[in-house]
This record gives C-alpha cells, structure tokens and sequence, in this order.
C-alpha cells in the first residue's frame, strides 16, 4: 500500500512537469479550473468523510482545537510560500528559498497520516491520499513554471521540483519509521485537515474574478465534490 501510494504521488508531480514542458501554460483558465476542481474535492472530501471519521475515532472534544492549529498553521506557511498552494502565480527573477521550504513543509506534513497507522483504514486512507495527488498536480505546474520563467536552468529546476516530490512520499516513509507517532495519528490528521480546510476555501474564492463565479467553475466545484461522493 505504501509503495503505491508514493507511486501515486510521485507520478501526480510528474505530470505537472510533463504539462509544463508540452504546454508551457502561463496563469491560465485551465490551471485555475484544476485548482478549482482540486479545492472543491479537498473541501468535499475533508466535510463529508476525514471529519467524520476523525471524530468517530476520537472522543476527545479537543480535536477541534488541532483542526484550527492546522488552519493557522496554513496561513503561516502560505506567509512563505506567497500563496503558491492556491494557484498564485507572480513571475520574478529569484525565487524565494522560503517558497521552497513552506511548501515542503506542508507537503511532509501531508504524507504523515498515510504511513502513521491511517494505512490500515482503507477508506480514509484512500480518501486522503486522492486529495493530495489531485492537488499536488496543479501546484507542480505553477512551482515548476515559476522555476522556468525565473530563468534558473532546468537541471536545477528539475532537482528543486524532485526535492519538493520527495516531501510527501518521506512524510509517509516517517509516519511508518517512528512508530510512535501513530499514537497522535488523530491529532496529525486534524492538523491535515486544518490546512485542507483553508487551502480549498481559499482557492474557491481567490480563484474568481472578482470573486464571482462562472458557470463553468461553478460545474468544475459540483463535478468535484461530486466524486468525492463517489469515493465514500
């Protein structure tokens, strides 16, 4: 299960590169829609099945609380990043380090819950990791053409792009290795869901203009939360 979740994972960045490099997309209706569609599945996926299954699982009434500390933690980390995660795209000449570090920081973060205990619930399991490969996939596009377009040579773009790759897949390998941390899987998750929360709020509203929703991104969120429906 694991080697197939990092497979998955893996080949989610991969095809942002493959994008990038056969397309060359700017900051185009098309990125915006996949992010659209990925923020309408995280949000789904997150209300209707990972919250419900974190609070059946967890007695606790503080739960709640790490659910928020994720949300913060997002809004600091996108401090950083300069809202990569949702689809911001300012060309410039140098590319920040701390762009690189918040977002594989949040991307580590992701990968915990898949190997710290959350493999042996197949349904969560399943649910979540679809959610970080259809999000990973927009944001590799944008990362990597920022990479481009900032003029660093493309063997180094490619090696930031594979770093960022790994991110994920060693969140995995770290929630298996130490396997004490299955003992706060509950809270880990809350923390995940908390950055889910904001990363799909935030990309349904600032990926409108003016805030204003067009008929297509409106089929785009239904279309998306439909299937994550479906993946109940």
């Amino acid at each position: 299960m694991e080697l197939e979740s990092i497979l998955y994972l893996f080949t989610s960045v991969s095809i942002g590169a493959i994008i990038v490099e056969i397309f060359k997309p700017t900051k185009s209706k098309n990125i915006q829609l996949l992010l659209t569609f990925s923020g309408a599945y995280l949000l789904a996926v997150s209300v209707i099945h990972l919250i419900p299954e974190l609070f059946r699982n967890t007695p606790s009434d503080k739960i709640g609380i790490f659910i928020l500390v994720g949300f913060l933690i997002q809004i600091l980390l996108e401090y950083f990043s300069k809202g990569i995660e949702h689809g911001h795209f300012h060309k410039q000449k140098v590319i920040p380090i701390t762009v690189l570090i918040s977002l594989c920081l949040h991307a580590l973060l992701e990968g915990i819950p898949l190997g710290g205990g959350l493999e042996h619930n197949h349904s969560a399991h399943n649910a979540l990791l679809t959610g970080i490969v259809l999000h990973k996939a927009p944001v590799s596009i944008v990362l990597f053409s920022l990479f481009l377009q900032s003029g660093m040579k493309k063997t180094k773009a490619y090696f930031l792009l594979l770093l960022f790759a790994l991110m994920t897949p060693l969140g995995v390998y770290s929630g298996h290795l130490f396997t004490e941390l299955a003992n706060y899987l509950n809270e880990i998750m809350a923390i995940v869901i908390g950055i889910f929360l904001h990363i799909s709020t935030t990309i349904l509203f600032e990926s409108t203009d003016g805030h204003k929703f067009s008929l297509q991104k409106v089929i785009t969120i239904i279309v998306g939360s439909f299937l994550a429906i479906l993946s109940l």
